[in-house]
């Protein structure tokens, strides 16, 4: 055995311990090992923030994106709802919440927008910011979650005419079956209760279909015959909201449970107000009244004129945007414009008012018709009632307007007003031939031209129109005036 001593350390060397050499050597390399690891670690490190420049160290925020419906339910509401969830689909949002304040509105309209809600493969919810009322009802009613600010409602839902009062039952009937079927989508809720499965509704079907239809009993909350309503508080305590908020960023925070997060709002661009502006009802049935009146007017003063632009310009705006949104197919857009045809060939081709007449006007209304309705092609399977009901409606009431409208412009054009520079009107049962040429009857002159039978003559020196009233008359011959009228003169031929 060997026994070393250095700086006061004792190192034994035999066969069965260590050299000092050689422990010297193992340190070196275990230290350059760890030193290699570090520097490695710390490059690929430094090689991913090189290769991902816009990754940090913070938390990614999710994406919360913001859909704003504080306008009457209508085509123009659907198409930013609709824009909206497909936006929010391709920036990979975390959640959709429906900023929402508004009496309602068009009733198929709102059953697209349901539809669309419950099928968003993005959990939407809603934040009823002051009400939800009818058409605003069913539509909250769809999203995951409501969510409600102090003094807000939610209800009221009964299908109303424009002039407010309750349609017949058999539309009361379909937003009946409607409401509840969007408030059973959401499912039940299991609970177990003192040993026993208990399957409640997580929104009860039967107060859904309370909000629609006053005579829908629900026991301790609806009996008095009136439609239900619900405030904030009644919400919650039925279920019909998850959570009182007053402002949206307290909605994102407390109830949907995003810390850190980024909202991504909806911005509609002018077109699609523009085109929500012209599916509007009231809208379409103006356009229907100018396509009429032009085409009436233009069939009373023939020609391409002021008349033909502007029902061709109203047929234009009509059918366009609802060939854009997929709802006015090729084969509706022919009808109509077979039926102005078959209308042009009953007044100016076979005069009267048969076969061809009567197609036409049939083609005209189908085309005015069906391009509103959500068919496809020709299968009407899932237009429902409302829709063909407000669809036939807008037409019925644009031809109605339209047909009142031709009769009384007929009677005030020309007579009186803006209208009485339209038309001439002067009358002409009294007027006579110019008066003062009736002396030249009786008088003699001479042909200034050849008579073929109209021609020229010369009386005192003057040249007037002539007309023969016998053969043809060689320049020069000699005529006497036997006739004046129409401010020609009618001669013979004198024979010495």
């Amino acid at each position: 055995m060997i026994i070393k001593e250095l700086s006061g350390f004792r190192f034994v060397t035999d066969k069965n311990y260590l050299s000092y050499d050689y422990f010297c050597q193992c340190n070196a390399n275990l230290l350059c090992v760890s030193f290699l690891r570090k520097m490695l670690a710390f490059l690929a490190f430094g090689l991913i923030l090189f290769l991902n420049p816009h990754q940090s160290l913070a938390v990614e925020k999710s994406i919360i994106y913001k859909i704003d419906i504080k306008n009457q339910i209508d085509n123009r509401t659907r198409i930013y709802l609709s824009k909206g969830l497909s936006e929010a689909q391709l920036l990979g949002a975390d959640a959709v919440l429906i900023h929402m304040n508004t009496y309602g509105g068009l009733v198929d309209t709102a059953d697209s927008m349901r539809t669309a809600i419950l099928y968003s493969p993005i959990p939407v919810s809603v934040f009823i910011d002051n009400n939800a009322a009818s058409a605003g009802a069913l539509i909250s009613i769809a999203a995951k979650n409501i969510y409600m600010r102090k003094g807000a409602n939610i209800g009221a839902a009964t299908v109303v005419s424009q002039t407010g009062e309750a349609m017949p039952d058999k539309y009361q009937s379909y937003m009946r079956s409607m409401i509840r079927s969007t408030a059973e989508a959401h499912g039940k809720d299991t609970i177990i209760q003192g040993g026993d499965t208990i399957y409640k509704w997580k929104r009860d079907p039967l107060i859904a279909e309370a909000m629609v239809d006053e005579r829908t009993v629900v026991p301790n909350l609806s009996d008095s015959g009136k439609v239900l309503t619900f405030t904030a508080e009644e919400a919650v305590l039925w279920g019909y909201c998850d959570g009182i908020a007053e402002s949206v960023d307290e909605v994102i925070t407390k109830y949907m449970g995003y810390d850190s997060y980024e909202i991504k709002s909806y911005e509609p661009s002018w077109i699609d107000n523009v085109k929500g502006f012209l599916m509007n009802p009231v809208a379409q049935s103006l356009l229907i009244i100018i396509i009429l009146g032009g085409i009436y007017f233009e069939m009373q003063t023939p020609g391409i004129g002021f008349p033909s632009v502007a029902s061709i310009i109203a047929a234009i705006l009509y059918f366009a945007p609802l060939y854009i949104e997929g709802l006015a197919a090729n084969w509706e857009i022919i009808l109509f414009v077979i039926g102005i045809l078959l209308m042009l060939v009953e007044i100016f081709v076979i005069p009267g008012f048969g076969v061809a007449g009567i197609t036409g006007i049939v083609f005209i209304i189908g085309g005015l018709t069906m391009a509103l309705l959500s068919n496809t092609n020709f299968n009407f399977e899932h237009v429902t009632s409302a829709e063909a009901g407000r669809a036939s409606l807008t037409v019925l009431m644009g031809l109605g307007v339209g047909f009142v409208l031709m009769i009384w412009l007929s009677s005030r054009i020309g007579n009186r007003g803006m209208f009485r520079k339209v038309a001439l009107i002067t009358d002409l049962e009294e007027s006579v031939s110019t008066p003062a040429l009736t002396n030249l009857i009786g008088k003699e002159g001479i042909a200034s031209t050849v008579l073929r039978p109209s021609g020229k003559v010369l009386i005192d020196g003057e040249i007037y129109d002539g007309v023969s009233m016998q053969d043809f008359i060689e320049k020069g011959t000699p005529v006497k005036v036997i006739r004046f009228e129409n401010a020609q003169v009618y001669v013979q031929a004198i024979r010495r």
